[in-house]
């Protein structure tokens, strides 16, 4: 079995890698972790979903992928030179919510509204590394929390090493999570709330 094999990327993927790379924009979502984005996609029929970080929308191609009809996507990026490229090409899907706003606002506006997800897509600071219990908040008994880029990459600043410790560690003692780590793709963490 080769895991790179046979991923069948969403068509429009094509067309946002090259306009993405036309803004030299380098932390959209690898293959791998886009093929295991739109199978927990598809695990949440007529599930409500939040990708935080939507970057030029690579990762959100991949979750719209894998989501039926009756699912909604909010996808939260404060990049509105990055997040207009998403808007280009997938602005049109009535299921997918675009919101441009800094994540700790919109990690404290659904806190505040006591909003809940069925599946988490944390792919930004805010919703990992910060406001990560509040972020935890909003997980639906059996929501999927899932986060990439933990193994070492070229492109890390200098500390975030020590972030991801931390942050491995903390949702290693929470109670409310199963938590399966990866070292697969760029480094991948899944947590489900019981």
């Amino acid at each position: 079995m080769f895991d790179n094999t046979n991923l069948n990327p969403p068509a429009i993927l094509r067309e946002i890698e090259q306009a993405t790379a036309s803004i030299n924009f380098t932390m959209g979502s690898d293959y791998l972790t886009g093929s295991l984005l739109r199978t927990l996609a598809a695990s949440k029929p007529s599930g409500i979903l939040l990708e935080l970080g939507t970057g030029t929308g690579q990762g959100t191609a991949w979750i719209l992928n894998g989501m039926d009809a009756n699912s909604r996507l909010v996808t939260v990026d404060h990049g509105e030179h990055s997040i207009s490229i998403a808007k280009r090409f997938l602005g049109s899907d009535p299921r997918l919510t675009f919101t441009t706003m800094d994540g700790n606002t919109f990690i404290k506006s659904m806190h505040k509204q006591d909003e809940t997800f069925d599946f988490i897509f944390a792919d930004m600071q805010p919703g990992k590394f910060r406001h990560l219990n509040e972020t935890l908040d909003l997980l639906g008994p059996g929501g999927i929390y899932f986060v990439d880029d933990l193994l070492p990459l070229p492109k890390w600043e200098e500390g975030h090493a020590s972030l991801v410790t931390q942050f491995i560690a903390i949702l290693e003692q929470r109670k409310d999570l199963q938590i399966t780590k990866l070292n697969w793709a760029t480094g991948l963490l899944i947590a489900v709330r019981h």
